[in-house]
């Protein structure tokens, strides 16, 4: 796991919680595309047990006892700069995979920036997760033409998907919801309305730690 050196531009200030215990690497089993190199390399961690049943229905989440911690992943933010999944530690975070050739998440990610600016200050960090593109120049004209400000991690390889087992990484786009302690509380495996996302923070900011 690599340490943070910087970040990208209008990427918020990120509050520290007690770091996840490492785990022996898991190895991607598969690639999602041939257009990646050495230097696009994700590394992922998953040694908890969090494995992919089905999505959640949009507005809800998992019930606290039933959720399972999400895995360990770090990489290259667009932009340049390195990223740590502990970096989320003790926050409620958003995770949303997408890509610049996707047309619904022409749609989404605008609306998850609307979100991330008004909870952005209530402990909920949002974090894109760049997959599937031939080169970062597109993933980067993308965010600049719609204004994104949440960071975004360069996996044109789809590693941290296949981290989440069993998860779909092919559904694109899709959202991971965590809760502050790490653990998966909600999985949209479709485009996600502002509404419907709103609903689950406030689900899960109002839950006890």
């Amino acid at each position: 796991m690599t340490t943070p050196r910087k970040r990208s531009a209008g990427a918020p200030r990120r509050r520290r919680g007690p770091g996840r215990r490492l785990v022996p690497a898991l190895l991607a089993a598969a690639l999602l595309t041939g257009c990646s190199t050495g230097s696009d390399a994700v590394d992922v961690n998953n040694g908890g047990e969090f494995r992919f049943v089905a999505g959640t229905p949009r507005g809800e989440v998992i019930p606290p006892a039933e959720r399972a911690s999400a895995p360990a992943f770090s990489g290259t933010l667009l932009g340049g700069g390195d990223f740590s999944s502990t970096e989320l530690d003790g926050e409620v975070a958003v995770i949303n995979f997408w890509g610049s050739w996707c047309p619904p998440c022409r749609v989404e990610t605008p609306e998850f920036q609307e979100v991330y600016a008004d909870v952005r200050d209530e402990g909920v960090e949002f974090l894109g997760i760049n997959v599937k593109e031939t080169s970062d120049q597109f993933a980067t004209a993308f965010v600049e033409k719609f204004g994104i400000e949440f960071p975004s991690l360069y996996d044109p390889r789809g590693e941290v998907a296949l981290a989440f087992r069993d998860y779909p990484a092919t559904a694109i786009p899709s959202t991971i919801v965590l809760d502050r302690e790490g653990r998966v509380a909600a999985v949209y495996t479709a485009e996600v309305s502002q509404e419907d996302l709103r609903s689950t923070l406030d689900l899960i900011l109002a839950e006890e730690v």
